[in-house]
């Protein structure tokens, strides 16, 4: 295969679970009409988000990966690549964030939010790794939200080997100070820029996911893109729905982003030992 057809998309989705699969359901025959490979969904697409940042104390539905939730997804998805964001339900009664691959074959692969901002710990446990894994469209990494605000997060799944990061959000706009027109809100800014950097630094197909609309306290900015290895946007959404849908050569992409300028070829490991240490504020 040479060019892929890639799409991310900005949609709302909320506890009700059959208007969520309808959604989904609409989502994938408008991006199977138009030819896409893979759809990156938003985080938390099965059961919606948290209400609130502040320790919400009923969360999302809790489904299993082997659930009847996630083979529903599989289905839906058929030969297309679709990543989706869920609470998973372990074992032991612990709930992750989670962000799970699927074609009609069956689960691809499963990433678990690592970084939790403010009291999100209170209603999930935090994932370990990030690491990249094979697809019928290639080598791709996840990861959700909060994550991308570290540089590490990328890094580590550029290293295994990932061409294409499909990023997940419930990413809302600011709390304070907040803007009210929404494409001018700061954390949609901050939202924007990571987006660009990640994919830029890393020299990686960058798909970008989002919630829509308002749920609870929060108002999500939308903003589903499509960037290069470069970091140029091809396709966004803007704070409204819809699809970022964009096709190009991802081998040749990255070949010709990291022919000169090769981000992860030039690293110099020695010379900044101390990433992976704690940090202290004192």
């Amino acid at each position: 295969m040479s060019a892929l057809t890639l799409a991310a998309a900005a949609a709302p989705f909320d506890r009700d679970l059959d208007a969520d699969f309808a959604r989904i359901e609409s989502l994938v025959a408008d991006a199977r009409a138009r030819g896409v490979h893979l759809l990156a969904l938003p985080e938390a697409t099965l059961g919606g988000y948290l209400a609130d940042l502040d320790g919400e104390a009923e969360g999302p539905p809790a489904l299993a990966l082997d659930g009847p939730e996630v083979a529903r997804l599989a289905a839906i998805a058929g030969e297309m690549v679709v990543v989706a964001g869920y609470c998973e339900a372990v074992d032991d009664g612990t709930k992750y964030n989670s962000a799970v691959c699927v074609t009609g074959d069956g689960v691809l692969g499963n990433h678990r939010k690592v970084h939790q901002p403010l009291a999100e710990d209170a209603s999930y446990g935090a994932g370990d790794q990030f690491a990249a894994f094979d697809t019928p469209i290639g080598r791709i990494g996840t990861m959700i939200c909060y994550d991308k605000a570290f540089p590490e997060s990328a890094r580590a799944l550029a290293l295994d080997g990932a061409e294409i990061i499909v990023c997940v959000s419930a990413w809302p706009g600011s709390r304070t100070n907040a803007s009210a027109d929404l494409a001018r809100d700061r954390w949609k800014r901050r939202f924007d820029l990571f987006d660009q950097a990640r994919a830029l630094e890393n020299q990686v197909v960058w798909l970008s996911a989002n919630q829509t609309g308002t749920y609870g306290s929060l108002r999500f900015v939308g903003s589903a893109k499509v960037v290069d290895p470069g970091g140029e946007v091809l396709a966004d959404t803007g704070v409204d729905g819809g699809l970022a849908v964009a096709s190009l050569d991802v081998t040749a992409a990255l070949e010709t982003a990291r022919r000169s300028m090769g981000h992860l070829r030039d690293r110099r490991p020695d010379a900044y030992p101390a990433l992976g240490g704690a940090y202290s504020l004192a």
